[in-house]
């Protein structure tokens, strides 16, 4: 699908990383617009997860500029990142995501509240929220980060890998969650290798040895 481009929320200028020497990403330029969904495509070890960190913030780059224009920011990272023995049930994992629109550990109101209900409900995980998170399936701890995520309602949201290793009904799932956040405005970029999330996105970056050797509209 294609769309008009919007007001960028995120501008890459030039960014480059190095770490030990090696060039990980090497002068990427890239604007990313408002309610769009971005896919960041490529081999293993091309630089997208790095990428994302450097837009998210957590890893500065080496020279370069990133200019953020949204007041908040979700990062949801692979499921491989994420300890799988936390001793917290699913709708507190989801809860932490609300934590964003309050401060944490502030007393949630009913406006995060329903936003918590809202994400278990659009992941189907309204009936397993009282579960340990350990006790759930991949499928299913993917989509409790995503639903974290979500209840955020963050204007931009960053995925490494959500579709990964999913059966075909959690792929969907969170699919159609995606495509719900780009209709409500929120950009979303996400490093995928997911053939269908890569058609469904408005603009396809695709890196090799950290450099970015085609992006344009899907």
């Amino acid at each position: 699908m294609t769309t008009t481009m919007a007001a960028p929320i995120v501008q890459l200028d030039s960014v480059h990383v190095e770490l030990g020497g090696h060039e990980v990403l090497c002068h990427i330029d890239a604007i990313i617009a408002r309610g769009s969904l971005t896919a960041v495509a490529g081999p293993n070890g091309a630089g997208k997860s790095t990428l994302l960190e450097v837009i998210a913030g957590t890893r500065n780059p080496s020279s370069g500029a990133v200019r953020l224009a949204a007041d908040s920011v979700s990062f949801v990272p692979q499921r491989a990142a994420v300890a799988e023995l936390l001793p917290v049930t699913v709708r507190d994992v989801i809860t932490v995501g609300a934590w964003g629109r309050l401060g944490a550990w502030r007393p949630m109101d009913a406006i995060a509240r329903r936003a918590v209900d809202g994400a278990l409900e659009r992941l189907a995980l309204t009936d397993v929220q009282r579960r340990p998170f350990a006790e759930l399936s991949g499928g299913q701890r993917q989509r409790a980060l995503l639903a974290q995520g979500l209840a955020r309602g963050a204007e931009l949201l960053l995925l490494d890998e959500p579709t990964t290793a999913l059966d075909a009904a959690s792929g969907r799932r969170i699919r159609e969650a995606i495509a719900s956040e780009t209709r409500r405005g929120a950009a979303v970029v996400c490093v995928t290798h997911d053939e269908d999330l890569i058609a469904e996105a408005d603009r396809v970056i695709r890196l090799d040895e950290g450099r970015v050797v085609d992006s344009a509209p899907a």
